[in-house]
């Protein structure tokens, strides 16, 4: 069993559940009280606003958003059962690059939201979306609801990307390749949930497009991590050492 991890060894979502002064709360609790607000969020917002017809695509983000937070403390928990490689260690958790490609994200879906397209002269799409004059409230929670939906996809995004470096580096014995495995079938789980999004951008080429790519890279790098943590499972090569 490794070490229990310290902070900058976990998710930026981990550390922050940690870092509550004067507050402990299980990881559960957590992500009960995420989705229970977020959802009321919805449900109170959609009310008093009369916007129902954006209600259950709101739904649809929060539970991505939910079952995305739930698979990152499964993955970190599920690999961490294992003696980690210290690079990788400080990789996938110290280096950060979960909230950079995270922040990537959020920034070209506000670039999307707020930006009308040139080329066909169309509103933006947050005018398609609530109307042209939609309440402050309303927009405040939509961005939250996507800052949350974009972190969980560029936590993903670095859970596969590091998994391939991974598997690619080291060669680990069949108990600790068993672990990673999983780890790695839970990545893929959560990309492909978020094609329950899909229904909800039909209408939208762009991010129907960019949804259904991103979803399909992540089968094929994690796929490719999980070939090569098999085809060189052997003798372990240094797998601890850095």
């Amino acid at each position: 069993m490794s070490r229990p991890p310290d902070f900058g060894e976990t998710w930026t979502y981990e550390s922050i559940i940690g870092a509550l002064p004067g507050i402990t709360i299980s990881t559960t609790f957590a992500l009960a009280i995420q989705l229970g607000v977020f959802e009321a969020g919805v449900i109170v917002l959609a009310w008093y606003y009369d916007l129902w017809n954006v209600a259950l695509a709101g739904s649809a983000a929060v539970f991505v958003a939910g079952i995305g937070s739930i698979e990152m403390v499964r993955v970190a928990r599920r690999i961490r059962t294992v003696e980690l490689p210290d690079a990788y260690r400080r990789l996938v958790f110290g280096s950060n690059m979960d909230v950079l490609l995270a922040v990537l994200a959020f920034c070209a879906m506000l670039t999307y939201l707020f930006v009308p397209n040139p080329a066909t002269g169309r509103a933006p799409f947050l005018d398609r979306l609530l109307g042209p004059d939609p309440p402050v409230l309303v927009v405040y929670f939509l961005l939250l609801v996507l800052w949350d939906v974009c972190y969980r996809i560029g936590t993903g995004w670095w859970a596969t990307v590091t998994a391939l470096w991974r598997s690619y580096r080291y060669r680990f014995d069949a108990d600790t390749a068993r672990t990673f495995f999983w780890a790695d079938v839970e990545t893929i789980a959560f990309g492909v949930i978020q094609l329950l999004l899909v229904p909800f951008v039909t209408e939208y080429p762009v991010l129907l497009a960019v949804l259904l790519a991103h979803v399909s890279a992540v089968l094929v790098v994690t796929s490719a991590s999980l070939w090569l943590l098999y085809a060189k499972r052997g003798s372990v090569k240094d797998a601890t050492a850095t």
